[in-house]
């Protein structure tokens, strides 16, 4: 056998006996009650709420980490995960400084009250400390405890209003915090087998959604803060193609379809935290082979009054959608089928609110002739409901007394007319 091998050989077993050694002394001692005391006692102090370990271990396979097993944050409702491992930069780590490397979440359970229970508990602790004084030295920055590597493997989020998800994810940063790639594959939930791929190219990152039987791919790029602290921004442009509408709708979709649609987005400030609240889109879309769930627009007409439940059928839905934050905004809505014409805006509040206009012609067939009918949207996503003008309410009344049939589309339509002519002439 060459020497040079010998030695090689003999010092490799060398020194994987020492690692076998040093992780039996670290596991005996990181295992013991008192050392398990201790990290729940410092991390209840560090989230302001009780932490409670099942055990404490040391990992050797694949790479060296320190294990917490039964991992339990008492906020209410909990927060829980089988086992949390954290895997440290080992370069780092000889050169005396502490680095995370990777950081492994297993079978955790994250409802969302807990987690604005364990927000508002930080929120409320960072508020209560005191303000450094100018003479206190800053400490140093928290960005080397951000692992390089994030994995989840079989995480639960389960929503303010119980509906579950379970996930595994990837996501791996760059020394500035910011994501290389991400990989993400819904395993439970409303999005079941959804996944996503997210790479970067310098300043940009392309990303690929599979979701909903469809795909959504497009480009994200990024202009960074000119000073620390201050306003980045974002921007992208997505391309859908052939989304099914209802699986993205929960268990009572309000619109089924096949989706197509173009969509450009922006958003800029200081906060990772806050771009869902400034994020703005704009959207061209088309939908096809339509179905709206709970608004028959043709029995609203027929009835001449309020109307709630029933489903209309289109051909195709289109228009333009803009968002700021989690407010829409829906307008040139174009409708049509065998039956009906429809056109109007519609606005969504932040708290699903619809409030807005629509303009409905029925076919020759349901009413004796194509007439106009305006239409009042209001309710909610999850019940809308529409009425005629209060205008136009009176001119169906007159025209249902004249002519029965025609005469309540055209008295309405006739009836709006009027109504807005008489708001423009006294101003209102």
């Amino acid at each position: 056998m060459n020497p040079v091998f010998k030695w090689l050989l003999g010092t490799s077993l060398v020194f994987l006996l020492l690692m076998a050694a040093l992780a039996w002394v670290l596991q005996r001692w990181i295992g013991t009650d008192d050392v398990k005391a201790r990290v729940e006692a410092e991390a209840s102090s560090a989230l302001g709420v009780a932490v409670k370990l099942a055990r404490i271990e040391v990992a050797v396979w694949p790479l060296p980490a320190v294990a917490l097993q039964g991992v339990e944050v008492q906020t209410r409702p909990p927060l829980s995960a089988e086992r949390l491992e954290v895997r440290p930069a080992w370069r780092a780590l000889l050169a005396g400084r502490l680095e995370l490397a990777t950081l492994l979440v297993r079978r955790a359970m994250l409802p969302q009250a807990g987690i604005d229970n364990l927000l508002a508990t930080l929120q409320k602790k960072k508020r209560s400390a005191h303000a450094p004084s100018a003479q206190e030295p800053q400490k140093a920055s928290n960005s080397q405890y951000i692992p390089a590597r994030t994995v989840l493997d079989h995480v639960t989020w389960v929503s303010a209003k119980g509906a579950s998800t379970t996930l595994d994810a990837d996501v791996r940063l760059d020394g500035a915090g910011l994501p290389d790639s991400a990989d993400l594959h819904i395993l439970h939930g409303q999005f079941q087998g959804a996944k996503a791929r997210l790479r970067r190219q310098g300043n940009e990152w392309t990303l690929a959604l599979d979701v909903a039987g469809g795909t959504v791919k497009g480009a994200l790029q990024l202009q960074p803060a000119s000073q620390t602290g201050g306003e980045f921004s974002i921007k992208g442009q997505l391309q859908t193609r052939s989304l099914q509408v209802a699986a993205l709708g929960g268990p009572h979709p309000i619109l089924s379809g096949q989706l197509q649609a173009d969509t450009t987005l922006s958003a800029r400030t200081a906060q990772v935290g806050a771009i869902s609240e400034v994020l703005q889109t704009q959207s061209q879309f088309t939908v096809r082979h339509a179905m709206l769930h709970g608004l028959d627009l043709a029995k609203a007409i027929k009835t001449v009054g309020l109307s709630r439940g029933g489903e209309t059928e289109l051909d195709v839905l289109s228009g333009q959608v803009t968002t700021q934050g989690r407010a829409a905004q829906l307008t040139n809505l174009v409708a049509s089928s065998g039956v009906l014409r429809a056109s109007g805006n519609v606005a969504i509040s932040s708290k699903q609110a619809l409030s807005g206009r629509v303009s409905v012609e029925l076919a020759s067939a349901m009413l004796g002739g194509a007439v106009g009918v305006p239409l009042v949207v209001s309710g909610t996503l999850d019940a809308p409901e529409v009425m005629l003008t209060r205008s136009a309410l009176v001119g169906a009344a007159i025209g249902t007394a004249l002519m029965p049939g025609v005469g309540t589309g055209a008295g309405a339509s006739l009836g709006d007319k009027v109504g807005t002519g008489f708001k423009k002439l006294f101003g209102q």
